[in-house]
């Protein structure tokens, strides 16, 4: 037979992988191949920089099966078709993607290749339901979760698929450059260095995640999950961003405790639910991405100044308010930010210090290394109240009580803020070792007043709310 290139993208892994198991089928050589286009190019620092962390393991699980994963930088219209040339491969596979910049290049890619009179099959991506596969009773797409949850629930979900035992490859493989010259981590400076001792990189790493999770914090997972200071979550969101884990393995990870009578487990099922409802909002309704869900919201007099000291404040972690200064230096030390947290801190910004969800929309994927483009943008619009199943625009998270209620012993303000203790943890130390020098920061500087009060932000916003012709 002769090869078949496997397109490798956001599914960093062996195992389920429909794309590899259909190419092992298919016979023949198999020519792994990750590019590096635009869409990797145009990603933010950190979540550029953990790309090129699942790369190298990926390169070493490939390795192990006795096959290379050649990298290539280009375009993957250019760079495909110098492959097949290259090897003599006549079929190209790949796992789809949902966003629309990945469906334009991926339709682009195929349609050249089918020209050709190759064979190019895309297979079942990073989703449990595709979006296309669930409509309502009416044959439209659903805008609000719960529906969805109940639509979706009881759907059977295929078992995952194993890894191979072997990946044959071509007697001479192609030219392949070399993942450092492709400075992917080069952004992240030396915060890279904090941030890695907190990322678990592979499919190994994300499976254990898994399994210390379910035979764990599963259990109080209903409770455990609002509170930041304890370790009370999966933390999945990392390795499900790069598909080095799939929601499949997740699925049947979480039924299997659900039939075992374990409590938190249809919290957990939700979770991965309210995940494919982004994606199923972004399929439908793209402009979720850049613009506001709820059109009327485009006349909102957010503040759009990436410059001011109100939202220097906050990116920083230096607005005063312990809840908001906590979570955002969570960010720059582990790169990623507890669920309760991203609630609070994106429910300040937009309300508290009337400064649009883009700005912090773009600071999150710039900063995290679980970035998602579905969950990101649903995240920030359902806090903001632009969103579709949004948070109701008048609700106005009081980030004070909300550290009484959900860090009542103050275990993660201690964690993250090393200012006004005598002996601070290394992880609120390591902030200023993650952040960039010229913000000028250290141990040292006095933690700040307020720069807008609980009280004074609220009232600030529902006079705004309260002016609103829409």
């Amino acid at each position: 037979m002769t090869p078949t290139l496997l397109w490798f993208r956001r599914d960093l892994r062996l195992q389920d992988h429909a794309a590899l198991t259909a190419a092992l089928a298919r016979g023949g050589p198999v020519i792994a191949v990750f590019i590096c286009d635009a869409q990797v190019e145009t990603l933010g620092s950190a979540p550029k920089w953990r790309l090129g962390q699942g790369i190298a393991a990926l390169q070493k699980a490939v390795a192990d099966k006795g096959n290379r994963l050649i990298l290539r930088r280009g375009a993957a219209i250019d760079v495909i078709p110098k492959l097949v040339e290259e090897t003599g491969a006549t079929a190209v596979y790949w796992q789809r993607s949902y966003d629309p910049a990945s469906q334009a290049r991926d339709a682009e890619v195929k349609a050249f290749l089918s020209a050709m009179g190759l064979e190019a099959k895309s297979f079942k991506g990073h989703l449990l339901f595709e979006p296309w596969t669930v409509q309502t009773k009416l044959g439209g797409f659903y805008k609000v979760y719960t529906p969805l949850w109940k639509a979706v629930r009881c759907r059977e979900v295929p078992e995952p698929l194993p890894a191979p035992t072997r990946i044959p490859g071509p007697e001479t493989y192609p030219s392949s450059e070399a993942l450092g010259a492709w400075g992917l981590g080069r952004a992240m400076q030396r915060g890279a260095a904090i941030v890695e001792r907190y990322a678990r990189v592979g499919a190994d790493l994300a499976q254990e995640r898994l399994a210390e999770f379910t035979s764990g914090a599963l259990r109080h997972y209903g409770e455990g999950r609002d509170i930041p200071g304890e370790d009370g979550t999966s933390k999945l969101a990392e390795n499900l961003a790069l598909g080095e884990i799939t929601p499949a393995q997740c699925w049947h990870a979480g039924q299997a405790e659900l039939n075992r009578g374990n409590p938190g487990a249809e919290i957990f099922l939700k979770e991965l639910v309210w995940r494919e409802f982004a994606y199923h909002l972004l399929h439908h309704t793209p402009q979720i991405l850049t613009r506001n869900w709820k059109p009327a919201w485009d006349a909102f007099p957010w503040s759009e100044d990436a410059s001011s000291a109100k939202f220097t404040a906050w990116k920083t972690g230096r607005t005063g308010l312990e809840f908001i200064d906590a979570a955002m230096r969570e960010l720059y030390v582990t790169g990623t930010m507890h669920n309760r947290g991203r609630m609070i801190v994106a429910s300040y910004l937009t309300k508290h210090l009337m400064t649009h969800w883009r700005l912090g929309q773009a600071w999150f994927e710039d900063c995290l290394i679980d970035w998602d483009p579905a969950s990101n943008a649903m995240g920030w619009q359902w806090a903001a109240g632009s969103g579709p199943d949004a948070a109701p625009y008048f609700r106005v998270f009081n980030p004070e009580t909300q550290i009484e209620k959900f860090d009542a012993d103050r275990r993660y303000r201690k964690m993250w803020i090393a200012e006004g203790q005598a002996n601070p943890p290394a992880s609120a130390l390591q902030y200023f070792d993650a952040i960039p020098r010229s913000w000028g920061l250290s141990e040292q500087s006095a933690y700040p007043a307020p720069i807008v009060s609980a009280k004074e932000g609220r009232e600030i916003a529902l006079s705004f709310y309260k002016t609103r012709d829409f």
